[in-house]
């Protein structure tokens, strides 16, 4: 029997120079077919056939036969990497067969998607009423509710059972999210799961060019996370600008009729 440190040994010849043995190199390996490969002894090489699975015969240069018990192999797994690409090389990917999968919350969704996408949210509203989440909904509600537009959410315990139900693992998914936040994590999931052709937008759709996609929605898809009284503030802005600005300037050309109507209060 070769032990691991058998398999790649240098040998001394007689002349001093060093030379590498090669044990063993697999070279049938698939149906059950036997395995056949090279064994070195003292910079000779012996051909090798197994002859079943507990054990195997060696045929020597010298025309010897030894016997022995075969090293057990341990298989190879491949693991698949999710590929992060730009927008026009997602558009490309769709154009070769990949199924879109939009992980946004259903408010984003509604707002602007991908046409003929599939909507599986990673994250869904969390409607709980323990104690607890009434008062984290209603803080979230009152900030980033008001001000983002951002619904009180949890993750879905069902997201990737409700991908499963609908995808093979060898199913090409291209999971898009507004940021690309929750499309990385939800290829990490799907990867754990046992899918192998995962893609997401670097840096989500946010960064799409209006007209990339065929959308459907009230909005563009770059916009679709803008909402609450963020939408509005630009708006604000400009006018108490422009009332700040009109105000300044009459004072400063019209200071009698300003003084007049903004007498001094002392």
């Amino acid at each position: 029997m070769f032990s691991n440190d058998e398999r790649f040994r240098l040998t001394k010849s007689a002349s001093n120079d060093w030379s590498t043995d090669w044990v063993h190199a697999r070279q049938v390996a698939a149906e059950g077919a036997g395995d056949m490969g090279w064994n070195g002894g003292l910079g000779c090489a012996t051909q090798t056939f197994r002859t079943s699975p507990l054990e195997f015969k060696c045929l020597t240069h010298r025309g010897e036969t030894a016997s022995g018990k075969p090293i057990r192999r341990r298989g190879l797994a491949i693991r698949a990497e999710v590929n992060y690409v730009s927008a026009e090389e997602a558009k490309q990917l769709i154009a070769e067969g990949y199924t879109v999968i939009d992980v946004r919350d259903k408010s984003q969704f509604d707002r602007a998607h991908i046409k003929s996408c599939y909507h599986v949210p990673l994250f869904i509203e969390n409607k709980d009423n323990d104690i607890g989440t009434i008062v984290k909904r209603t803080m979230h509600n009152n900030f980033s509710g008001l001000f983002f537009g951002l619904p009180y959410t949890k993750p879905n315990p069902e997201f990737v059972q409700s991908v499963k139900s609908q995808f093979s693992p060898e199913s090409k998914l291209l999971l898009v999210c507004q940021e690309g936040l929750r499309s990385t994590a939800a290829a990490s999931k799907l990867e754990g799961a046992g899918f192998q052709n995962l893609a997401c937008i670097v840096s989500g759709l946010q960064t799409v060019k209006a007209g990339t996609f065929d959308s459907v929605g009230t909005t563009e898809l770059q916009d679709a996370g803008k909402a609450g009284l963020i939408t509005i503030q630009g708006k604000i802005s400009a006018v108490l600008g422009t009332v700040l600005v009109c105000a300044y300037l009459f004072i400063t050309f019209f200071p009698e009729q300003a003084e007049k109507l903004f007498p001094p209060t002392s």
